[in-house]
């Protein structure tokens, strides 16, 4: 018997069980809680010509995403709540399992994984992936939207993979800080792709079922209400959540540094806390979290192979970082943001097993330990405020660092293999 046949029972007995929390809740108790249901108001208010958003951009918003992922959830919600439930648990399945293959298979090693290695990834993940099935959210389906985008791109697919990176911006906003990536990279049929097939999804798919003039008027309410409304109370209609301590962003985590910003006030049964080292007001903190992205900007640059030098390998490295930076560039970052750190760990966990030396080797295994140390700080018998000084932030500062070092002293072989080598998609 094969290793990776109890390894596939293993994914399929997890997938069932965590399948079984989202279920076992809405047939045998008090219904699912969490975003579940949500999503399936979300999708009556599209089957039954509802408003999705309040008139008033100062009003409370219950659903907080562009209109098309309504008009998704409304054909799963108009069977009922568990088909609604079902499809996006098989959807959570489907995303794990293929995440985990093209995970392995773009680590850019040339070498096949073992059973064990192939599968620790999603291992140390699983606490991730058991918040996306309990929670009810999409990140983990965004990321293996984004990983198929970009083997779409390495297999000269570009218009593809535009509109892949296109559905998942209009899903969830994040992803479309994949687009200065693409430019600069002068991936230009993938980057004109990206930004026609979002305008597409966000305005002219909705506008047949909405109409076009009530879907262009809750774009601008839903984009006035989300991104119009930032100030130092918070931003994105859930102020409570963007400075307290369950926000891990670039963003939230430099604002708490340097303003007095109480990171216990998602509760308001627990005393204020803050933690900040200096004091400055809300513009000078905005400065400042503008400086530090431009220089990890900057830094990534830095690092990114020239054309002539780019290899499989990294290229490998190069997107890991890209993964990194676009999770904690999101304004709001919870726990399960840092799903998307799990291809940076896949590659890195192929360098400490495959590189030629054993010192590199050795050093790789201990930043993952050390980025899994500090993730581990995350489980609640820590005190928050842990995770209020960005825990899961600086473990994707260790991924993204030790990636960066595998870039500039790659090995003499993969160093040899210049770009020109590769496919002309991966140029």
């Amino acid at each position: 018997m094969s290793l990776r046949a109890p390894l596939d029972l293993l994914f399929l007995f997890c997938c069932a069980l965590l399948t079984a929390d989202v279920l076992v809740p809405e047939i045998f108790g008090h219904g699912k809680t969490k975003d579940y249901g949500l999503w399936y108001w979300a999708g009556q208010q599209v089957l039954h010509g509802g408003q999705l958003y309040p008139s008033d951009v100062r009003a409370y918003f219950e659903f907080i995403y562009p209109p098309l992922p309504a008009i998704l959830l409304a054909i799963p919600s108009w069977f009922g709540k568990i088909p609604l439930y079902v499809v996006l648990s098989v959807l959570n399945a489907v995303a794990w399992w293929y995440t985990g293959i093209l995970s392995n298979f773009m680590t850019g090693s040339g070498r096949r994984a073992g059973p064990w290695l192939e599968a620790l990834p999603a291992i140390v993940t699983v606490t991730f992936v058991f918040d996306m099935f309990d929670l009810g959210q999409p990140n983990l389906v965004l990321l293996a939207m984004m990983l198929w985008g970009f083997w779409c791109l390495q297999h000269q697919r570009s218009w593809l993979a535009g509109f892949i990176f296109a559905l998942a911006t209009a899903i969830k906003v994040f992803p479309i800080a994949v687009l200065p990536y693409l430019v600069w990279r002068r991936k230009w049929a993938a980057a004109i792709a990206t930004v026609a097939f979002t305008g597409i999804l966000l305005y002219v798919v909705p506008a047949p079922i909405r109409g076009f003039e009530r879907n262009a008027a809750e774009l601008k309410t839903w984009y006035q209400g989300m991104v119009g409304t930032s100030s130092e109370k918070g931003f994105g209609q859930r102020d409570a959540q963007n400075w307290s301590w369950v926000n891990q962003s670039l963003i939230a985590v430099t604002h708490r540094l340097v303003r007095p910003i109480n990171y216990n006030q998602e509760d308001p049964k627990k005393p204020p806390r803050t933690m900040n080292f200096i004091d400055v007001d809300y513009r000078t903190a905005n400065w400042i979290v503008l400086a530090l992205s431009a220089l990890l900007g900057l830094g990534f640059v830095a690092v990114m192979p020239s054309q002539a030098r780019r290899t499989a390998r990294s290229d490998a490295e190069e997107l890991g970082i890209l993964f990194c930076l676009m999770t904690v560039a999101s304004p709001l970052a919870r726990q399960y943001y840092f799903m998307w750190l799990f291809f940076p760990m896949t590659v890195l966990m192929h360098r400490a097993a495959f590189d030629e030396r054993a010192n590199v080797r050795l050093g790789t295994w201990l930043a993952l330990g050390a980025a899994g140390i500090l993730m581990l700080l995350a489980l609640p018998w820590f005190p928050n405020v842990l995770q209020a000084w960005g825990n899961n932030l600086a473990a994707t500062a260790v991924l993204a660092g030790s990636l960066a070092w595998h870039i500039r002293h790659p090995p003499d072989a993969a160093g040899s293999t210049p770009a020109a080598a590769l496919k002309a998609g991966t140029s």
